[in-house]
């Protein structure tokens, strides 16, 4: 029997931590199927227990640092 796990789809604007309502940044899966989400803040702050508890841990946290598309110099 071979076991198929679904791509973890990517977090939205929509997603909000739980811990804040902030924009989530990182989803940590639980072994019961049971998702958690958090902004960048509260998952560095819970990320050694996340670490323990969680199956996977699915961080998009990267995105804060991204430079930003420059806007062409006709609309500066």
């Amino acid at each position: 029997m071979t076991t198929v796990v679904a791509p973890t789809a990517a977090l939205s604007a929509a997603d909000r931590c739980d811990r804040c309502g902030a924009q989530a940044y990182v989803r940590a899966e639980l072994a019961n199927g049971f998702e958690l989400l958090f902004c960048a803040h509260h998952a560095r702050a819970h990320d050694s227990k996340l670490r323990e508890v969680a199956a996977t841990i699915h961080d998009e946290s990267d995105k804060l640092t991204a430079t930003p598309a420059t806007a062409p110099a006709e609309e500066h």
